[in-house]
């Protein structure tokens, strides 16, 4: 039995986390805490947290500092300094970090990277699509980034030298081989991602849809089960699926 704890616990995210540990019998609910609170993890084997970047960093912190507990963040949004102090947490504790847990999204990066590497740079073009309910802010999403990111793998390049920003005004044609991104906000939608790779005779379009929160939650909580007892380290819901061996 994994012992969970649960930061932001009356966020959205937070809300969704503890009504899918209510339904489970192979985790606890030990702890709920909210920014602001300074929490005992004694009973906690892991915490999830889907917070914001600077409450996850501050987590991370702390949690290095005492050794223990193994931490889920799905917090998106983070800066170079940010992301990089949580990898040092990681050298302490065991880190799951994803943009997206959902399982779908996941085969989804996997399917993105082999489009980009057997369709030629010169001849299609890569755009990443993302829609997200109003109160999100930032874009694009962790999920279009690393979707990003698998294109860019596939095409053997880091996404920083391929990635343009999104576009407006009159500017110069484009340029072979990059990736573009556009988002939306707007009302409640949870989750839309579209990777549209595009030839002057044909497009392929691969695309997700999140209907409900709850589909987040349980891919967190799949990935508390496996972090539990793991050693120190960065991980994410590749090495979680099984997706990436060593």
């Amino acid at each position: 039995m994994v012992h969970v704890g649960v930061a932001g616990a009356r966020g959205r995210m937070g809300r969704a986390v503890q009504h899918v540990l209510e339904t489970r019998d192979d985790v606890i609910c030990a702890l709920r805490f909210d920014r602001g609170e300074q929490p005992d993890f004694g009973s906690c084997d892991v915490v999830i947290d889907f917070t914001t970047p600077e409450a996850s960093v501050a987590l991370a912190e702390r949690c290095a500092e005492e050794g223990r507990p193994a931490l889920i963040i799905g917090s998106t949004g983070f800066t170079p300094e940010q992301a990089a102090a949580v990898e040092r947490a990681a050298r302490r504790i065991p880190i799951v970090r994803s943009g997206n847990f959902s399982l779908g999204v996941n085969v989804l990066m996997g399917l993105v990277q082999q489009a980009a590497e057997r369709l030629r740079a010169k001849d299609w073009d890569i755009e990443i699509f993302e829609a997200h309910h109003r109160r999100k802010v930032d874009a694009p999403s962790g999920t279009a980034l690393m979707l990003g990111e698998a294109a860019a793998a596939g095409r053997g390049a880091p996404l920083e030298s391929l990635r343009r920003p999104m576009r407006e005004g009159v500017g110069e044609p484009r340029e072979s081989g990059t990736i573009g991104f556009s988002a939306m906000r707007g009302g409640g939608i949870v989750g839309e991602h579209s990777v549209v790779v595009a030839a002057d005779d044909e497009i392929l379009t691969l695309s997700h849809s999140a209907r409900d929160r709850t589909l987040f939650a349980r891919g967190a909580i799949e990935a508390a089960l496996w972090v539990a007892g793991r050693p120190a380290g960065l991980y994410d819901m590749q090495d979680v699926l099984g997706f990436r061996q060593g």
